[in-house]
């Protein structure tokens, strides 16, 4: 076999510079053909080598995008204490027309803003437009990018609270996000439940827990907001997430999955799949006063219709390096 294929380190990614706003619209444009039934996509399959963590393999194949590849990605909650990412890992991306391997790159850049893209789009069509509040809980990397593309979004955003179990990292997620976002009034939130009580919006972003401490109280979610579970349900006590008048997920049966593994033992019925919404096939917010939870679990999908325009895009630029197949 002859032929090369394309290596992207981190740095790289990173140098390739796709803007949020493009991955927005390409998972949103992917979400629309998910709906329609015009991609390919089997459960992730995993390996647990130690408690709460995580090794998935995440293939997907997008037709209409000329996409296909994989992931393999590991999440280890207890890596901080080792100076080493949560999330690691790295994926491939294949020519659909003979299999080759057309790229080789690191996922960690590609994981953080898919992840906040999917929340920006699941706002979009759940989240109240008016929204001025937003509360996110975990001031981790998926804090950062979930507030990044929901800026995107949401165009009237006034304040946002920010929570973390370690306040130092919510003081610095402030100092950082208040450069970014001069206009928005920043509040260090204390506890949960003043992150929660006045938001519009609520992102609770911290590890994915088999075990969680849930500690968001039904009375906290008020009429009218939105919440997006990036960590399942992790924070949310279950007669929080009953409240919800619409619960919505990006794969119903990659939910139900984790359903049987453990993970969402008491929601309430599922009500659409997000791309079920965005093909039109039901309706997303439908009034001011529905509160509504979409469980965003992160889908192969969202990353390999981030993957491919971030490799025509590094050959376009000349960036990456050749290697021999």
């Amino acid at each position: 076999m002859s032929g090369k294929v394309l290596y992207l380190s981190q740095a790289d990614v990173e140098k390739v510079a796709l803007s949020m706003e493009e991955i927005i619209n390409v998972l949103e444009k992917m979400f629309k053909l998910k709906g329609e039934g015009k991609v390919e996509m089997p459960p992730k399959p995993g390996i647990h080598t130690q408690k709460d963590a995580f090794l998935h393999a995440m293939p997907a194949y997008i037709p209409d995008m000329n996409a296909a590849g994989i992931k393999w990605v590991g999440g280890y909650p207890a890596n901080y204490k080792k100076g080493l990412p949560y999330i690691t890992g790295l994926m491939i991306m294949n020519d659909p027309e003979n299999g080759l391997p057309l790229a080789i790159m690191d996922c960690v850049w590609v994981t953080a803003k898919r992840t906040g893209a999917a929340t920006a789009v699941a706002a979009k069509y759940l989240a109240r437009p008016d929204s001025k509040t937003i509360g996110v809980l975990g001031c981790g990397v998926q804090g950062e990018s979930n507030l990044e593309a929901l800026m995107v979004v949401q165009k009237k955003v006034e304040t946002v609270f920010a929570f973390d179990t370690y306040p130092g990292k919510a003081a610095g997620y402030i100092e950082k996000m208040k450069k970014k976002y001069p206009d928005v009034r920043f509040v260090l939130a204390d506890q949960p439940k003043t992150a929660v009580v006045d938001s519009d919006i609520i992102v609770t972003a911290g590890p994915i827990l088999l075990e969680p401490n849930q500690v968001i109280e039904p009375e906290w979610f008020k009429e009218g907001a939105f919440a997006s579970p990036v960590d399942f349900d992790s924070y949310w006590k279950p007669a929080a997430t009953q409240l919800a008048d619409k619960y919505c997920t990006d794969d119903i049966s990659q939910l139900m999955h984790y359903k049987h593994l453990g993970y969402f033992t008491d929601i309430p019925e599922i009500y659409s799949d997000l791309g079920d919404i965005l093909a039109g096939k039901k309706p997303g917010r439908e009034n001011g006063r529905e509160r509504i939870i979409c469980a965003n679990l992160g889908l192969a999908l969202d990353d390999i219709a981030t993957g491919i325009i971030l490799y025509q895009r590094a050959v376009e630029r000349k960036i990456g390096i050749e290697l021999p197949l």
